[in-house]
């Protein structure tokens, strides 16, 4: 829950050093997930440049319906969203159950968004070694064999990493993603691997350390987005 109109400038610098420096731009993409009253303006001041706009969430209706002060993926998407994140902690912790999620998936997808789809374990939850019972719950009560697996993206985010400056083990973290791309995999059999992201607390000083697992995809970047230097920050210490 962040920004206004001129918060735009943000995404100017940072597709200004975009424009500068190719060897990042090439096989990436680099998408900003925004408030519903920000999409329409962003996405229209940003067409041609090297930014994509998404969605924090959505409603699971498909069509128009009476649910006061909600947003679903049909008018998300005539606004100008390309992306929507569905099942993020925050909305989980509002009540989204995995049926719930599902539904939302269901829906984005019928629109043609591409969904980046949050999973991850609570603080208590890992300290009685269910990370990977409560991801494997997740995967499997949210998708469907039947959803184009191709729309999907996996973002990998343990709650108890959110805004704590705590970060897994590079080994256990390892373990984790190659855990979710096989879940992944009995479902869509024989579909290709979706990207995975991390998120959790990424930051330009932390963000090397990453570099080493091949299995990451990319990154959801929380807090460290509302600065151009901090997010700029984060893409040069990881290519460097």
């Amino acid at each position: 829950m962040f920004g206004n109109q001129h918060s735009i400038s943000i995404l100017y610098r940072i597709n200004k050093f975009l424009t500068k420096k190719q060897r990042f731009r090439k096989n990436k993409k680099i998408a900003f997930c925004v408030p519903y009253t920000l999409i329409n303006h962003f996405s229209q001041n940003l067409k041609n440049k090297f930014i994509h706009i998404g969605a924090q969430n959505c409603h699971h209706a498909q069509t128009f319906a009476p649910n006061t002060g909600s947003v679903n993926a049909s008018m998300i998407k005539k606004s100008g969203a390309e992306y929507v994140i569905l099942g993020h902690s925050d909305n989980r912790i509002e009540g989204d159950s995995n049926q719930v999620i599902r539904k939302k998936i269901e829906s984005a997808i019928n629109q043609n968004l591409n969904v980046i789809f949050c999973i991850g374990e609570t603080k208590k939850e890992k300290k009685t070694k269910k990370t990977f019972q409560v991801l494997r719950r997740q995967i499997n009560d949210s998708l469907n064999k039947k959803f184009n697996s191709s729309k999907i993206i996996i973002a990998y985010e343990p709650v108890w990493s959110i805004g704590s400056g705590k970060m897994p083990q590079l080994i256990d973290l390892k373990k984790i993603i190659q855990f979710i791309k096989s879940e992944y995999a009995k479902i869509f059999k024989g579909a290709k691997l979706p990207k995975i992201l991390y998120g959790g607390s990424v930051s330009g000083r932390n963000i090397s350390s990453f570099s080493t697992i091949e299995e990451i995809d990319g990154f959801l970047i929380g807090g460290a987005s509302q600065s151009s230097k901090k997010f700029i920050d984060i893409i040069n210490n990881y290519y460097k």
